[in-house]
């Protein structure tokens, strides 16, 4: 389903020729951009970037519905760059942590960044596994939307902070709640399937 209030903006997309695959490839370009700011020290223009290519992510998916366009292949180009855009968020902010003048707790942020691209990439392989064995496994409290806004709003409103601690405390936040996703999604594989032979 799309959201109606964004039906003008993919009509007019579908007008112009532009195709989900097109979208998808944009979003990834963004969030690709938004990582290198991050890298470099532009935490609000990383969080800008990171924002719109949530916009972006949103729309290729209702172009492909509206316009008749869904496709395997789309489905799996948009899932492949996702996967690629979750890793490089983190490799932004981590390059920039380790470089970064006077960083409170250093060693210990990009350790989190480590262990944040790990259970990010990890909440998406499980959703893929279990539909792969016909269950469906949207659970959990930070999918990649709630993840993009939990990390673009407060790097657009708030930037590093003094100390980057701001951005640190961003990274752990995002962390423990991607972590608690994987458990969720554990745990609801696990009963759906607790009795199989």
């Amino acid at each position: 389903m799309y959201h109606n209030g964004m039906a003008p903006l993919v009509r007019a997309l579908l007008r112009a020729g532009v195709t989900p695959n097109a979208l998808t490839t944009v979003g990834a370009l963004l969030i690709l951009i938004s990582a290198v700011a991050f890298g470099f020290g532009e935490i609000r223009w990383g969080g800008l970037l990171l924002l719109l290519s949530g916009m972006v992510d949103t729309l290729d998916g209702q172009v492909a519905r509206l316009g008749a366009q869904e496709s395997r292949f789309g489905a799996f180009y948009d899932s492949t760059l996702d996967r690629v855009g979750d890793g490089a968020s983190f490799i932004g902010i981590a390059a920039y942590l380790m470089r970064a003048p006077e960083v409170r707790w250093r060693d210990t942020a990009v350790v989190v960044c480590m262990v944040g691209i790990v259970a990010a990439l990890l909440v998406s392989y499980m959703r893929a596994r279990a539909e792969g064995l016909g269950l469906e496994c949207k659970v959990g409290i930070a999918q990649r939307a709630e993840r993009i806004l939990l990390l673009g709003l407060p790097a657009l409103l708030f930037g590093a902070g003094s100390g980057a601690i701001v951005l640190t405390v961003i990274v752990v936040v995002l962390t423990l709640l991607s972590l608690i996703t994987v458990g969720q999604r554990f745990v609801h594989v696990h009963r759906a399937t607790v009795n199989d032979v």
